[in-house]
């Protein structure tokens, strides 16, 4: 990739700095830096209200076409964007999954019906969206899907009726549609007979669960499907080819966004070593090795992303994965070295501290999302085509 931003890609950052800068402020300056990992429940319904307004002044769904509410910008300035908010420590975004993931996905595979109905609202953050894939039996191996879903009616006024259940499912309770990957032909295993679909939350057959983490917040939910129902014409793509469109979803979330989280973690990096500096753990000749290790493989984990950017390669998804999920817990082990003992207590009744958070919920990150061994396995079988691994 070319690293080298023309005139126009610097006025635009300056664009996006300015915008920030400006309105970044008074009531909103409280939001700064809220919602990092382990802290999705922080100031919800304010970080809702601050989307909206990103929304309003066109800061959201940058690269999608203008034709669905996007502004068509290039790969490169989407880059941009993401990297000044990282910077000006703005809150974490509350509609990844609808803006980055569902969004695209529809545009590619939904009927133009579908695309009126829902990328408006999603360009505005006026619903947010929530992901139906693990199971209880079927988290990184996700084609051991069992929740099933029958057609009543027509396909042109019926209903799919959904049962089963979900878990690990990010923000669930404050989301109001769920795009679900349900078992749609009896009988079928694997990936066949799956089916894409998008589904209601606010009904009387969807029961949602937030599971309480370490860290005390309850971002993951458990969903239970009794009889829940969806109208037969919101299936993403055909029925039954609900794998291929599931997939390339997977291949949206490792899009322009990853740079911003990469520049968050930078910031991470140097709050911890401003806390070195304070308390004295950066005299520590092994902690201050660690933390110079994690510094240069931070700059390395920033052109593999852009390189991943820039190539269609399909290994480049499991390799950052494999690489900023390892370095992420690496950071999180290395902040309790820095912090020392008082990490080791948390305060009464159970209130944990910004890096105790980090290091607890870093310990999942090489687990969600697609975990360690499953990225290993993508290498190994569809890249290096290595024999398969045994499956009971």
């Amino acid at each position: 990739m070319d690293l080298t931003y023309s005139e126009e890609d610097q006025a635009f950052r300056a664009e996006v700095r300015a915008w920030l800068e400006e309105h970044l402020t008074g009531d909103w300056l409280a939001l700064r830096g809220l919602g990092g990992p382990g802290r999705d429940h922080e100031a919800h319904e304010e970080r809702v209200a601050w989307n909206r307004l990103l929304a309003e002044h066109g800061w959201t769904c940058l690269g999608w076409p203008t034709e669905y509410g996007g502004r068509g910008l290039s790969l490169v300035q989407q880059v941009i964007f993401h990297e000044e908010y990282a910077r000006a420590d703005a809150p974490v975004r509350v509609n990844h999954l609808g803006e980055e993931l569902l969004g695209p996905t529809l545009i590619a595979f939904g009927t133009e019906e579908q695309k009126r109905r829902f990328l408006p609202k999603i360009v505005a953050v006026e619903e947010l969206w929530a992901q139906g894939y693990s199971e209880p039996n079927a988290g990184s191996d996700l084609a051991n899907v069992q929740t099933k879903a029958r057609l009543e009616g027509s396909a042109d006024d019926g209903e799919w009726v959904i049962d089963g259940q979900k878990v690990w499912t990010s923000n669930a309770h404050e989301s109001q549609w769920l795009f679900v990957v349900a078992r749609t032909e009896p009988g079928s295993e694997r990936h066949r007979g799956l089916s894409f679909l998008l589904v209601p939350i606010d009904q009387d057959g969807v029961e949602v669960r937030p599971i309480e983490q370490l860290t005390g917040g309850s971002e993951f939910n458990e969903v239970f499907f009794t009889g829940a129902r969806t109208s037969a014409d919101l299936v993403v793509g055909e029925p039954g080819d609900g794998w291929k469109v599931a997939m390339a979803l997977l291949g949206f979330e490792r899009g322009v966004s990853v740079l911003g989280q990469v520049v968050g973690f930078f910031r991470e990096l140097e709050a911890l070593l401003d806390v070195a500096k304070q308390n004295g753990a950066i005299e520590d000749p092994v902690v201050r090795d660690r933390l110079a290790g994690l510094a240069v493989e931070l700059d390395v984990i920033r052109f593999q992303a852009l390189r991943g950017l820039s190539e269609d390669d399909p290994a480049q998804a499991s390799i950052f994965k494999l690489v900023w999920a390892n370095w992420h817990k690496r950071l999180g082990e290395v902040s309790m070295d820095v912090v020392g003992a008082e990490g080791l207590t948390a305060g009464a009744p159970y209130d944990l501290d910004r890096w105790q958070r980090l290091f607890l919920f870093s310990r999942a990150d090489t687990i969600y999302g697609g975990s360690d061994e499953v990225q290993r396995n993508i290498l190994a079988e569809r890249v290096l085509g290595l024999p398969r691994e045994a499956r009971g």
